[in-house]
């Protein structure tokens, strides 16, 4: 009833919070090592070495990698956030060894997963099924992913839950964090407590298989009369905190769109941008994780899939109001009017200066530039991704601008920078102006 042979090495996952702890300490000692061996070498030939640069080197991301995908959990999420911030951002080799987070992880062993899985569904779950494969479909921060057949034939993908990942959150943030600052390139004065806070939240919530299922169903909801979407529906009798039990959906990753037209393309991504200002205005409900393992392709139907509904959270409507004051402002190009809302959101508060907040204006204007295209916006040959890292750069660096914003807007750029990487890799076509006319106050 199964296939024993799983397509990647196995590894166990470090359960313990002292396992957890020791891997990251271990990692900090090998990073600090390496520090000193390449600065004493700098040294000597008569260069002073930067802090950041030692520790940003090829060697170090990948000890960095290998041990928070070895770990999974929380380690491993933040990793993978990390990198999707700065991987466009980073030298070429250094984003390809972090680009090892955004992939697949080492499956755990089938020891490890029978002992899971009978905790969650007693000893004798293997008889109530006509087939589980102990090879995973796909191997993540949180679970792994198996296709099972009940009884009466129905094909379901099984998320199962790391042991110890729920436990091992809260010090897996703070043990990551410390790592962060270690490098020196955020400053002593931020206070990042909120955001720490904030992911600890959310990690918990993904690890809660019975949440993700409500959201999933909730979110399917609000898709009914959305055609181009297809989410799997939770199978009740196999779902648990540890355990969610769905619809198995045939699909291709979404590198295929690369081999589709450039009209299936600009049509994908027209519907996952109308999706994003739906969850946002309409919705009030964000699947926040802009991980690209998230959608999938049927290349028959023309279908997105969407999956992974752990990182779903509601936008509270005083939020959901603001962007939309936003999303106006920067179709008038009134420059007032978004400093009113981004003050109404909290990008910007009264203890910044004129200049910053110019500034700050003046990137959310440029954010925004599609918007006044009253025809297709080419992503694949725009260059403004760049220019708004170079323009955020100089925002902290010359403008002194230290701010953390409301967890709600930073999921929601998170989201939409996701949307605006995947347009470009593309090579997409949007009518932005036409997608968010129902929005707008004037078209």
């Amino acid at each position: 009833m199964s296939e024993d042979s799983p397509k990647r090495k196995s590894k166990a996952i470090p359960s313990s919070r002292l396992s957890r702890v020791s891997r990251l300490g271990a990692l900090a000692g090998k990073i600090a090592g390496n520090v000193v061996t390449q600065g004493a070498g700098q040294l000597l030939k008569g260069e002073r070495p930067a802090l950041a640069s030692l520790l940003l080197t090829p060697k170090n991301m990948t000890n960095v990698a290998n041990q928070l995908a070895s770990m999974r959990g929380a380690a491993m999420k933040l990793g993978q956030l990390i990198s999707m911030d700065a991987g466009d951002f980073l030298p070429p080799e250094l984003a390809t060894i972090l680009s090892r987070l955004r992939e697949d992880a080492d499956p755990m062993p089938k020891a490890q997963l029978i002992e899971t899985l009978n905790k969650a569904w007693g000893e004798k779950w293997q008889d109530s099924l006509l087939y589980f494969s102990f090879a995973p479909v796909a191997a993540a921060s949180i679970g792994q992913v198996h296709k099972a057949i009940t009884m009466d034939g129905k094909m379901l993908a099984i998320k199962v839950q790391y042991p110890g990942v729920r436990k091992s959150i809260d010090s897996d943030v703070d043990n990551v964090a410390t790592l962060i600052k270690l490098t020196g390139l955020i400053p002593k004065s931020l206070d990042i407590n909120p955001l720490l806070s904030e992911a600890k939240t959310q990690l918990h919530q993904e690890a809660d298989y019975n949440r993700e299922a409500a959201m999933l169903t909730r979110y399917g909801q609000q898709l009914t009369q959305i055609e181009r979407f297809i989410i799997p529906q939770t199978y009740e009798p196999l779902t648990s905190e540890t355990v969610l039990a769905m619809d198995f959906i045939e699909a291709s990753n979404l590198d295929t769109l690369l081999n589709e037209s450039q009209e299936v393309r600009n049509a994908v991504m027209t519907d996952l941008m109308g999706l994003f200002f739906n969850e946002v205005f309409n919705f009030t409900l964000l699947q926040s994780d802009p991980n690209l393992a998230n959608y999938k392709f049927n290349t028959e139907t023309k279908q997105i899939v969407l999956l992974d509904f752990g990182a779903t959270r509601e936008i509270p409507e005083s939020i959901s109001i603001g962007y939309k004051a936003l999303l106006n402002s920067a179709a008038l190009q009134d420059k007032q009017l978004m400093a009113e809302a981004a003050l109404d959101i909290g990008l910007i508060d009264k203890s910044h200066t004129p200049e910053q907040v110019d500034a700050v204006i003046g990137i959310g204007m440029e954010a925004c530039e599609s918007l006044n295209h009253n025809e297709p916006y080419d992503f694949g040959t725009s260059d403004l991704i760049q220019r708004l890292h170079d323009k955020g750069m100089t925002l902290t660096t010359e403008h002194d601008f230290w701010h953390t914003p409301p967890a709600d807007a930073l999921f929601i750029h998170r989201k939409l920078g996701g949307l605006f990487l995947l347009a470009r890799r593309l090579g997409a076509q949007v009518n932005m102006r036409a997608l968010a006319a129902p929005w707008l106050e004037t078209t």
